[in-house]
């Protein structure tokens, strides 16, 4: 742990340089009324030694045990070699990708995690990354919108909550309007979406596989959209998913964005997040964010530029597509790095998270859960318990991640949305439901 000091010395130069004699006269813009009037009640200093120690200390307080907890972000397993090359100086210190001549290395990653997203979800093009899957939603939203003049949605009722909450903070800014289907058997019910489209509907959204971990029949939902001359967004929280499902381009998508943090980045309780978005060519100019593109340098030899920017610093405001200022670079590099190792057993990774899975819910059931929806899931998937606070209490008590509680969505309480990754044994997932059944009361 280091220590920058700010000494009075240095803050005095500091105020004189920007024409200030006091710190409250640097901040005097500040409405009074909204300003802090007495110091924080913050402890002691500590010294480096204290500091460490009480670090550790709030460390030891993390849970250790087996997660069985998806909803967006998944604890998938991550190969050494990811945090180490990842951690090599040239990497952290990378130059800002403006200036091609001295950022060739940053351009490169960014076009390979472009190339390979393209290949995953069967798409045109890609941006070179965004902040979270949830942003990248709301941006795809904002550019069907510009594509079609239209600002109605129909949205899935399967949609992630969180990124339903985004979008709609989006929408309430952007005058988009936003209409929520029903849930039918954990899947997106086709007629109604068929009775939202109206003439001013710009796109359908759906998730794949969706929040309660079922696997939505794009095809369909497709030609329903198609028929009707709307645009398809497809959502895909759980990147995994692409190494063993068709991508969303074969299946009709206009627009593919999500998650791709389960691609060598750790949950990290909650963030910082990789989302991203790929579209069909004839969205190119109209994506968020940046593009990078190679081409040949003045002496023939491959090179690597900023090929769009198409945002407000780069072009006159009123063309800009977003106001999204920055990609996440380190988690796309690890991206990169993560697929490049995986390769074609990526496809191996996402047969085992689903067949673990399918043996989690199977065990489950025995231990005395109720099964709720019977549609087809990837790793994910939705069970009924007597008392979900409970349920999640005490096997929280015994160091386990157990899952998620759907308080959120009516008609599924006490239920409870369970994952399984890569991560996990079938050991581990026998010792879990061997304790779901002491809660269940069907171990003594």
């Amino acid at each position: 742990m280091s220590y920058i000091p700010l000494t009075d010395e240095d803050a005095r130069k500091m105020l004189a340089a920007v024409g200030k004699s006091t710190v409250d006269e640097l901040f005097s813009d500040i409405p009074g009324q909204i300003r802090l009037s007495e110091r924080l009640s913050l402890p002691e200093p500590l010294s480096q030694l204290q500091t460490e120690r009480r670090a550790n200390q709030l460390a030891s307080l993390n849970a250790s045990g087996q997660v069985f907890a998806g909803g967006g972000v998944y604890d998938h397993y991550v190969p050494a070699a990811v945090d180490y090359l990842s951690s090599r100086s040239e990497f952290l210190t990378a130059y800002t990708p403006y200036q091609p001549e001295v950022s060739q290395g940053t351009l490169t990653a960014i076009f390979e995690f472009q190339t390979m997203m393209c290949s995953l979800t069967s798409m045109d093009v890609s941006n070179a990354s965004m902040y979270d899957g949830a942003t990248a939603l709301a941006e795809s939203a904002l550019m069907a919108r510009a594509h079609t003049g239209k600002s109605r949605f129909a949205v899935s009722g399967t949609l992630n909550i969180n990124y339903r909450h985004v979008l709609e903070t989006y929408a309430s800014a952007a005058g988009l309007e936003l209409v929520f289907t029903h849930c039918e058997d954990g899947i997106t019910s086709p007629a109604d979406i068929e009775d939202i489209i109206d003439s001013n509907t710009a796109a359908i959204i759906v998730q794949n596989p969706n929040f309660f971990g079922s696997i939505e029949d794009l095809s369909a939902l497709s030609a329903s959209a198609k028929k009707h001359g709307v645009l398809m967004i497809t959502v895909v929280a759980e990147a995994v998913s692409l190494g063993i499902l068709k991508g969303p381009g074969e299946c009709g998508a206009d627009i593919v964005c999500g998650e791709a943090q389960s691609f060598g980045n750790y949950p990290a309780f909650g963030g910082p997040l990789l989302g991203f978005v790929a579209a069909t060519k004839e969205f190119t100019r109209k994506m968020p964010g940046r593009l990078v593109g190679r081409t040949s340098d003045a002496d023939g030899r491959e090179s690597y530029v900023l090929t769009l920017q198409t945002r407000e610093q780069h072009i006159r405001r009123e063309h800009a597509t977003s106001n999204i200022c920055s990609n996440e670079g380190h988690l796309a590099l690890r991206a990169v790095m993560y697929l490049s190792m995986a390769g074609p057993g990526l496809a191996e990774t996402a047969a085992l998270n689903h067949n673990l899975a399918v043996y989690l819910k199977e065990s489950l059931i025995k231990a005395g859960l109720v099964e709720v929806f019977k549609a087809p899931f990837f790793n994910e998937f939705v069970l009924r318990t007597e008392d979900s606070s409970s349920f999640i209490r005490r096997l929280s008590e015994k160091g386990y991640v157990p899952g998620i509680e759907l308080r959120d969505f009516e008609g599924l309480e006490n239920c409870v949305l369970f994952c399984a990754t890569e991560k996990l044994t079938k050991e581990d997932i026998d010792r879990f439901v061997h304790e779901a059944g002491r809660v269940t009361g069907r171990v003594k």
